[in-house]
């Protein structure tokens, strides 16, 4: 890909895959930074986004936009990929850092992230046991110096509220009601009603496109 190929696609007719990904990104940002989880990441998404980035810098780094009106719009358009790829990952790491041993020992959640963040929270929770450990678990007893204790049948490893109410748009139509576990509520889901409704009830919607957080 050239300036050229990047020009046109801003010309083009139709809708090019960078506006799909832009609107495929805005709407994993708003998830993300709506839900109480960690949500799955969006490796082939995050693939094409962060390599069109590196691109398009490399194209139009050293060109000075007043010679090609064009070079604006382009410019503007990868600042906008930008804050929306630093505002999705501060959103996440900001999930890991507050469940970092629960995202550790769940094989679900450590599903839903990247390499980069796996390795992100294993070297978090390493600095945090040993802060731990050298501020003052090194004078309690051995058997209460654990951060995964489960004596007594309470585990200190805490896990996200998936409880947390939210705010959810319906894009199709569910055959099947929705029940909030632990409640006589159930209510049934049509295309472009909105809802606030616990993130455990509708969690599944929202993962298979049925649904989404605004």
């Amino acid at each position: 890909m050239d300036i050229d190929d990047i020009l046109a696609e801003v010309t083009g007719d139709g809708l090019p895959l960078e506006t799909r990904d832009l609107q495929s990104l805005t709407r994993a940002w708003v998830t993300e930074r709506s839900a109480p989880e960690l949500l799955p990441w969006p490796s082939a998404l995050m693939e094409r986004v962060l390599d069109r980035i590196e691109v398009v810098e490399e194209q139009v780094g050293n060109i000075d936009p007043k010679t090609n009106f064009r070079l604006i719009i382009v410019q503007t358009e990868l600042e906008r990929f930008k804050f929306l790829v630093r505002s999705f990952l501060r959103t996440r790491i900001a999930k890991i850092d507050e469940h970092a041993l629960y995202m550790l020992t769940d094989a679900t959640q450590l599903a839903r992230m990247s390499e980069s963040e796996v390795q992100y929270a294993r070297s978090h929770q390493a600095l945090l046991e040993t802060h731990y450990h050298s501020s003052f678990l090194s004078q309690f007893p051995a058997n209460l110096q654990r951060l995964d204790d489960t004596a007594g049948g309470i585990s200190m490893i805490e896990p996200p509220d998936i409880d947390t109410a939210v705010f959810v748009r319906a894009l199709r139509d569910v055959e099947d009601p929705i029940t909030v576990e632990g409640t006589d509520i159930d209510f049934e889901v049509r295309r472009g009603d909105v809802y606030v409704v616990r993130w455990s009830a509708i969690r599944e919607l929202v993962m298979r496109g049925d649904a989404e957080l605004i």
